[in-house]
Formats: structure tokens, sequence, C-alpha cells
């Protein structure tokens, strides 16, 4: 009961994650613009806006089923799990939310639905919350993400065109998300084992610094970029980054059957393909920016 429940808190977890989401991204339209250099001020900003607070709040809540179910399953198999609650976002943002959501995006996020979710499909059946990981793996992992998070959100100083910087924001917030829940994962072990003395971690620093660096690139990717492709592509770098943490880190198992890794390699194939087709965010990089 304690995989089924993990799954069941998982499934909770994705549909409060998206609903979050559209609210940040309603009330991040509403603030001022952040401004990296001013950290403090943008934080101040961000919050006065009440659909952002409302959205953090709900967020919150969506962390905590997070935590519990990776606390009870495999990060691996939880991730899966939420990836296709993308469904939901497409739902959510048109029917409650008033987006139109065109049809290639309703494309890239079936397609991106469709190939993370094939991965639950695919893992094998693994018993236990695989919360033991190697050091090494665990430095080069989180350190590795960290790096691509921060080039993506630096983007535009290396040529990255402006009207994609809102989808390279969400990318990289989702990549800092992944470095979150997998530091979070390690961390859910060692409180298991060692009891509250396990919070003493650099993992517990990891977590707060990709937090927050996520924080300020999710909101400036709403900012900049449209609901739906935005949320869909930090679903998935949070999702891929932390399925992948889940088999390089934890050893979460992986298929040895010649048709599980085909289903797998079809999976990510489908994720790359719904990459392609979400729309660039050229409608919102087209307006002015929004005054509080």
């Amino acid at each position: 009961m304690t995989l089924e429940l993990g799954i069941l808190l998982a499934l909770f977890c994705a549909l409060a994650t998206n609903l979050g989401f559209l609210y940040k991204h309603r009330g991040a339209c509403a603030a001022p613009d952040v401004d990296w250099r001013h950290p403090l001020r943008s934080a101040v900003g961000l919050w006065s806006s009440k659909w952002f607070a409302i959205g953090m709040f709900v967020a919150v809540g969506a962390w905590l089923l997070h935590v519990g179910a990776m606390a009870m399953a495999p990060l691996s198999l939880v991730q899966s799990v939420i990836s296709g609650g993308l469904v939901f976002l497409t739902v959510l943002a048109e029917r409650f939310f008033g987006f139109k959501v065109g049809k290639r995006q309703w494309i890239g996020v079936g397609l991106m639905a469709a190939g993370l979710a094939l991965l639950t499909v695919v893992l094998p059946a693994s018993g236990g919350a695989h919360s033991a990981y190697s050091q090494a793996a665990m430095i080069a992992f989180e350190s590795g993400l960290l790096v691509v998070g921060t080039l993506l959100v630096l983007s535009p100083k290396f040529g990255a065109s402006h009207e994609h910087h809102g989808v390279l924001l969400g990318s990289a917030a989702g990549l800092l998300f992944g470095v979150s829940d997998v530091s979070i994962k390690a961390l859910t072990g060692l409180v298991g084992t060692h009891g509250m003395v396990g919070l003493i971690s650099p993992w517990l620093g990891a977590a707060l610094l990709a937090s927050v660096i996520a924080f300020y690139a999710s909101a400036r990717g709403f900012q900049t970029g449209e609901a739906v492709p935005v949320i869909t592509l930090t679903s998935a770098a949070a999702n891929i980054s932390a399925i992948g943490g889940g088999i390089l880190v934890f050893g979460d198992p992986m298929p040895t059957h010649p048709l599980g890794i085909a289903l797998q390699s079809v999976a990510f194939l489908l994720v790359i393909v719904a990459a392609a087709v979400t729309p660039a965010p050229v409608r919102a990089a087209n307006q002015a920016p929004a005054t509080a």
C-alpha cells in the first residue's frame, strides 16, 4: 500500500502543480518585471500580486504532496506519474483561466504527456523507496544541472533570441526544480535513517539554492512567454531531470528487455518532438511589459 499511496500523492501533486503554475503566471504578468539585480524588490513585487501569492500557496501544497510521494516510492516512478499530469494543464488553462490553446500547443502538450507517461509503463517495478545514492553520482549530476540551468538563464547574453527567452527560462527553472527534487529525495532517505539530524546535509543547501534561482527564472519566464509553452517545458525539464536522477543517482531500475528499451526510446523521441512543435512565445514577446 505504501507504493500505491505514493503514486496517489504524485497524481494529486500533478494537479496542484499545474494549477499553481497557472495562478503564478496570471500574477507574474500583473507584477513589475523581475530584475535579477534587485532580487528582494522583485520578490516583493511578485508576492504583492494576489494571484501570484495564491499560486505560491498552491505550489507549497503541491510540494508537500511531492515530498510525501518521494518518501514512499522511487523518484523515477513519482516523476513519471506527475508527468502525465500535463494533461491537466491544457484543460485548466482553456476551461478555467481563459487561455486560447492553439492546435500546436494541444499537440505539443499531448505528445509531451504521452512521452513522459510512457516511461511509467517501461520502467520496471521496484520495491522500496530507493533513497540510497552514490555521493560521486550525486555531486556530478547536481553540478551538471546547475551549470546547464544557469547557462539557460543567461542565454540572451550568448546570443539566444529574446522571443524564446520565456521558454528557455521555463526550461532552466525545470532543471533547477529537478536539482531540488533530487536533493529532497536524498534528504528523505537521510531523515528516515538518522531522524531530523539528516537535514544537516549539503543537499539541503543545494535544494534551497536551486529553488531560489528557479523561483526567479520561472516568474520571469511567465512574464516573457505564453503560459502553456512555458509551463509545459518547465514541467518536462523538471520531470526528465528528476527521472534521470532517479536512474543515475539512486539506481532506479531500467528496462532490460528489447521491447522496453525500444519503448523508452520512443518516449524520449516524443518529448523531443513535443518540444520542437510547441510554439515559441512570439505573441507574448510583442506585448508591452505588464505593470503592477
